[in-house]
């Protein structure tokens, strides 16, 4: 039998994107149509090499070939993927800015966005992290940086700041320029331009995802960001305790507010419950149960998991090595897990943005 690019476009129409709700021909994510017999070849471009769907997909795929067009019909894909984004006229090279905040200090933000990069990064993204939280930076210890100092060089005439590079991303941190033994007094505006220079006079290149660790709080920081720059989404940690659900609460309204209009990528509840190791199925929750989900459910946006109170995820990122790069932590691909449902939802902020795009 003779098979034809228009059959397979058609046989493909009937594979639906579960988030984006079209199917894989509207969406423009088939390529490359080659036939040879009942030999047919083509790629299917996902939204992220993140996607946590991409085995469903290919699957789909496969059975639509099947289905359609000839159960003797040999599929070969090639699942990749073309990382969108938003217009970004300030920071042409960078697709796509995630900030993650939280309403107090303490709920471990820093580790979440250390892990967060780390697992986008896995995944084969290009990843960039800012240390953003000026009066405690995490970062050099986390990475196991203290002392490391960024070099600058002339690019186009222009001096910029040479990310450090480690574990396969590019950091940057307030607390490359200044000295960890000394508190950092500085008043809002000298606070905004330090941070500016982060984002600005950094060389980051060609980036998929910057994630940027913010400080806790709803203040100057959070304001000059997403005022400033392109802001995919914001990504909220909390912690179950009412007090931090109050002000994690007062965060998801920040960034909804009309003059921020951030919108939020999910809620993460940190330190959710404690399982000892001699009580693998035993879970206590210590700081109560249930808080993170019910914030999300509130504010109307996504849930996207818990993470348990590990001693060991506080002792990597006091190592310099987080827990995301131990393969054999079953938590190192529960990272992984939770960095991919937050590709998924910037993927899927981009669709809607690209569907109520004004007409210029």
């Amino acid at each position: 039998m003779l098979i034809t690019k228009e059959q397979v476009l058609a046989a493909l129409s009937n594979v639906e994107e579960p988030d984006l709700k079209k199917d894989l021909v509207t969406l423009n994510m088939i390529e490359d149509i080659k036939i040879d017999g009942l030999n047919i070849s083509f790629s299917v471009i996902l939204t992220t090499p993140a996607c946590p769907l991409k085995a469903m997909i290919e699957n789909a795929c496969r059975n639509a070939i099947s289905h359609f067009i000839s159960k003797d019909a040999v599929s070969i894909i090639n699942m990749t993927s073309r990382v969108t984004t938003q217009a970004n006229h300030s920071l042409p090279g960078i697709k796509n800015i995630i900030v993650v905040a939280s309403g107090k200090g303490g709920v471990g933000k820093s580790t979440v966005s250390a892990n967060l990069a780390l697992g986008l990064a896995k995944t084969g993204a290009k990843v960039g992290l800012i240390d953003a939280d000026v009066y405690g930076p995490s970062v050099p210890i986390m990475f196991g940086l203290e002392g490391a100092r960024p070099r600058s060089a002339q690019v186009d005439g222009k001096t910029r700041i040479e990310p450090i590079e480690k574990y396969g991303i590019k950091l940057l941190s307030i607390g490359f320029f200044t000295d960890p033994n000394q508190p950092v007094p500085w008043r809002g505006p000298m606070v905004s331009t330090a941070v500016k220079q982060l984002f600005n006079d950094g060389d980051w290149g060609e980036l998929d995802y910057l994630v940027v660790d913010l400080p806790p709080g709803t203040g100057d920081i959070h304001i000059t960001i997403t005022q400033g720059f392109p802001i995919a989404g914001a990504l909220i940690v909390t912690t179950p305790q009412n007090v931090a659900l109050a002000d994690a609460r007062k965060g998801v309204g920040m960034f909804l507010m009309p003059a921020i209009n951030v919108p939020v990528l999910g809620v993460v509840e940190n330190m959710s419950y404690f399982t000892p190791a001699e009580l693998p199925d035993n879970k206590y929750y210590i700081f109560g149960e249930g808080g993170g989900k019910k914030l999300a459910d509130e504010t109307g946006v996504p849930f996207l998991g818990q993470i348990p109170l590990v001693k060991s995820i506080a002792d990597s990122g006091d190592a310099g090595t987080p827990l995301i790069l131990d393969e054999n932590n079953p938590m190192a691909h529960a990272f992984v897990d939770f960095a991919k449902r937050v590709a998924q939802q910037v993927a899927i902020v981009n669709a809607k943005a690209a569907q109520t795009a004004v007409v210029q």
